[in-house]
């Protein structure tokens, strides 16, 4: 059974100051020719992963619309459409892709600017000492993202630095049946570490919780072995921190190597490159300005909307 998924109301002039007038404009332009249309955006869930934090914005940004949850299986053959979307192909197959996309930055608690005072005061009510180093890694508790792998690669900075501690954070998803299981995997893999804490959101840690950890710590950590576009890679990202990151599915094409952060592929290389950066603190400046600079150039949600408007126009809906 559908069901629907009450959104909000935004707006794109909140974007307007980041993206440009010109973008803006042209997205009104578009979404004027397809007045009238309804579209139908499908999740599997209604909060806690990445496709319903970009549906949810999405919606209430442009073309009244409903979003229901809903799971869909394509083991059918893909046939019979008038455009096919994969996301890590450089061309769309019969028509122009969507691309990565971004949760919306103005008026959400998630991506709103904090002040270092503001996200020291919070982080320190999760028992974070904030005068010592902090890596942080947001996302599920899934084998996928690989949070043991991240504990290990913390002991081997551990070795090296002994002050540092770790955050692991992460939303408990309807759709994830397995994540409690993982999740307590990985509190038995932390033993007892008392400078290693894992977090989810029914710890309190909701989004401005998120916000402030990622705001405030010296390196983001997204270790995962396999992955699509990565939401919590590019907030991250645009909060200026220095980034760390599987060198997997789309992460490569939200941070290439070396500009915005570290592509990783083993837990050695994690633990190296983050005492790189914590050992340089001009380079992990410099890392993080180039990652928002990338992301407000690409990987905000006026662009994704754009695109999704030129697609359909391209299919005459």
């Amino acid at each position: 059974m559908l069901q629907p998924v009450s959104v909000a109301t935004k707006h794109l002039s909140d974007y307007a100051s980041i993206v440009g007038r010109p973008l803006v404009e042209e997205i009104r332009d578009r979404a004027r020719r397809l007045e009238g249309k309804r579209i139908l955006d499908v999740s599997a869930t209604a909060f806690g992963g990445g496709v319903a934090e970009i549906l949810y914005t999405l919606a209430s940004s442009t073309i009244r619309s409903r979003r229901q949850s809903h799971r869909w299986c394509l083991t059918r053959p893909v046939s019979g459409y008038g455009a096919v979307i994969r996301s890590l192909d450089p061309e769309p197959v019969h028509a122009r892709a969507a691309g990565p996309a971004y949760r919306a930055l103005p008026g959400r608690s998630l991506n709103m600017a904090f002040s270092p005072e503001d996200a020291i005061y919070i982080c320190e009510q999760f028992g974070i000492d904030v005068d010592r180093p902090l890596l942080c890694q947001v996302s599920r508790f899934d084998p996928w993202k690989d949070p043991r792998g991240v504990i290990d690669a913390y002991r081997i900075v551990k070795d090296r630095l002994p002050e540092v501690q770790l955050a692991l954070v992460g939303s408990m998803a309807t759709d994830d049946p397995e994540g409690w299981d993982y999740f307590n995997a990985t509190v038995a893999h932390a033993d007892g570490d008392p400078d290693i804490h894992i977090l989810n959101n029914l710890n309190n840690v909701g989004a401005i919780e998120v916000n402030a950890f990622q705001s405030h710590c010296d390196v983001v950590i997204h270790k995962s072995t396999r992955e699509g576009f990565g939401l919590t890679v590019t907030e991250a990202i645009w909060k200026a921190r220095p980034f760390i990151g599987g060198d997997v599915g789309g992460i490569p094409l939200q941070v290439p190597n070396g500009e915005s952060g570290f592509l990783v592929s083993t837990v050695d290389e994690c633990a190296r490159r983050a005492l790189e950066i914590l050992h340089d603190p001009a380079l992990g400046k410099r890392l993080g300005r180039a990652g928002k600079e990338s992301v407000r150039r690409r990987f905000l949600m006026p662009r994704l909307l754009r695109d999704w408007l030129a697609l359909f126009e391209h299919l005459d809906l």
